[in-house]
């Protein structure tokens, strides 16, 4: 096989190809460095340079004698399932990570498109990328989610402890869960910390009875 087969076919394209993956893994990676994610603008960026590399490597290399040159390309998408499991992380209810991680995904695959000469494909998919990270959680709030997710912190004195289990049946009626995380006490305070999963039609009703319960001097929410 000839190694040179590579340099041989170097192109001005590709220079265009690199150039272009680099401008869409900084808008990519411009989104999550502006909402402090884990994987920010550079981790997007090299990742989606790198995914386009590769891409250019397997096409060039699949140019000469070897047909299984081509699978370099199939071994990105496996190896960025590992990056992308390294941002996802489970707190209690909620599981954090996973917008950034089908970022890091979908980075790796437009950049794929760039490194196979799919421009169209890219940007089209680029465009639609942005489309549903904007907007997204504005239908799920809107159309799709029954459930918001609450922190609660209620502080009771603490001649009034007995009641937290009455205090916990009543939130219940407007949750689908409940869970109490922490528990503090200070200068006879008892603070108590839960995380709630909140009906969303219930969230006015539960704001009404944390305010005007008995047993509760203050709360956060």
């Amino acid at each position: 096989m000839d190694f040179n087969i590579a340099s041989d076919h170097w192109e001005l394209l590709d220079l265009l190809k690199a150039v272009t993956s680099l401008l869409i893994g900084m808008i990519l990676g411009a989104e999550r460095e502006l909402k402090d994610k884990a994987a920010g603008f550079r981790t997007i960026t090299l990742i989606c340079l790198g995914s386009t590399l590769f891409s250019l490597l397997s096409y060039k290399l699949g140019m000469g004698e070897s047909e299984d040159a081509t699978r370099i390309a199939s071994y990105v998408v496996s190896g960025i399932g590992f990056l992308g499991a390294g941002v996802i992380f489970k707190d209690g209810f909620t599981i954090n990570g996973l917008t950034t991680a089908s970022i890091i995904w979908i980075a790796a695959a437009i950049g794929m498109s760039v490194g196979f000469g799919q421009f169209y494909t890219a940007f089209t998919f680029l465009g639609a990328g942005f489309v549903i990270i904007h907007l997204g959680g504005y239908i799920n709030k809107k159309l799709l989610t029954m459930i918001s997710l609450k922190n609660i912190e209620l502080h009771i004195d603490k001649e009034d402890y007995k009641s937290r289990k009455e205090l916990e049946s009543a939130i219940n009626n407007f949750c689908k869960r409940i869970e109490l995380r922490q528990i503090e006490e200070h200068n006879s305070i008892i603070i108590l910390h839960y995380e709630c999963k909140v009906y969303t039609k219930k969230v006015l009703d539960l704001e009404n009875y944390l305010v005007y319960n008995k047993y509760i001097n203050s709360f956060k929410m």
